[in-house]
């Protein structure tokens, strides 16, 4: 894969709102602080890393269509505009046609939880303002609303392998001309619900939210170029996660001694062998499925941009459908 550049870069993490926060906990390499999260009936609380408040209220906010917008909305239309930059403006204008792509697993469960709640309380008066956010696609549709753009606006739903494949769909809109550039957000929250259901099948594991997001155009004037995404290898019954981890990184290649590998946590078959330098932001962050993956990719392309490493693979065994990963190279033709 070829033709295809990272022009921005955007993230909101248990770390803090913005990419240099999340650089900065990389650097430090040490867990996040956790939280305590009541888990209503029961009396011992659950351990989360939630995204901190904001430093001063984003003036995004102050949209019509964000003033009741959940927290993952929020968080992915932060991440996308950090993204795009000065771009984003001549989205606005008309003058930039862009794709929207959002990629999620778990989706928007706060606001589920609680207009079914107040359903189960009293359906007659269960709040129809909460029921908008409950729906998969209210990220997308808040981000596409923000931006004024009418262009192709897509939501992705799966484990945290879920955004690499909205990476190749985007690929795909601009090598077909569909769109100028395209926004890829990985986005995921914090709630007691999905805390508890990630305790059952791995207790040790603190769940985490937040976004991240990428920005592709075809324009050759940046720093990081795609060059590689493997197949999606699925978890079957012949074929377990090692199996799939496995062929995933013999496509990826062995790569050379100062790449650099951004992993997923307890990916010890997709990494066995590996020399060189490593990051696994799961430690770090916590499981946050495919916010996870966004992170992992931010991660990959910062470290370019910053010329820590001429190039960076992304490893992702993800929660319970596929193995898949990618290379991000520095940009020779700058």
């Amino acid at each position: 894969m070829s033709g295809i550049f990272v022009h921005g870069l955007g993230a909101v993490s248990p770390a803090g709102w913005g990419v240099a926060a999340l650089r900065e906990a990389l650097k430090k390499n040490e867990p996040l602080p956790v939280q305590i999260l009541a888990r209503p009936g029961w009396q011992k609380n659950l351990s989360v890393r939630s995204v901190p408040q904001p430093p001063a209220r984003p003036a995004f906010l102050a949209h019509p269509r964000l003033r009741r917008a959940g927290t993952m909305s929020q968080h992915t239309v932060a991440a996308a505009l950090e993204a795009l930059g000065e771009d984003a403006a001549q989205v606005q204008s008309g003058a930039r046609r862009l794709g929207v792509i959002v990629c999620m697993m778990a989706g928007g469960v706060a606001y589920s939880r609680r207009f079914y709640e107040e359903v189960l309380r009293d359906p007659a008066t269960a709040s129809p303002l909460i029921f908008p956010e409950t729906v998969f696609n209210a990220p997308a549709s808040h981000l596409g609303a923000y931006l004024n753009s009418p262009m192709v606006n897509y939501t992705l739903v799966g484990d945290d392998g879920t955004f690499l494949l909205g990476v190749v769909l985007a690929a795909d809109w601009l090598d077909n001309g569909q769109v100028d550039g395209c926004i890829v957000v990985g986005t995921e929250e914090v709630d007691w619900i999905v805390a508890d259901a990630l305790r059952l099948f791995r207790r040790a594991t603190i769940y985490g939210g937040g976004a991240g997001a990428l920005y592709f155009k075809k324009n050759p004037a940046a720093a990081v170029g795609l060059s590689a995404i493997t197949d999606s290898f699925p978890f079957t019954q012949t074929q377990n996660r090692a199996a799939a981890a496995r062929k995933m990184r013999s496509q990826l290649g062995d790569g050379a001694r100062d790449e650099l590998l951004c992993d997923s946590e307890t990916e010890d078959s997709a990494g066995h062998g590996w020399s060189g330098a490593r990051l696994s932001p799961k430690t770090i962050f916590g499981e946050a499925f495919v916010a996870s993956a966004a992170w992992q990719c931010v991660a990959a392309c910062d470290a370019i941009r910053q010329e820590n490493f001429p190039a960076a693979r992304v490893s992702i065994v993800g929660a319970n459908q596929q193995a898949v990963g990618a290379r991000f190279e520095r940009n020779q033709i700058l």
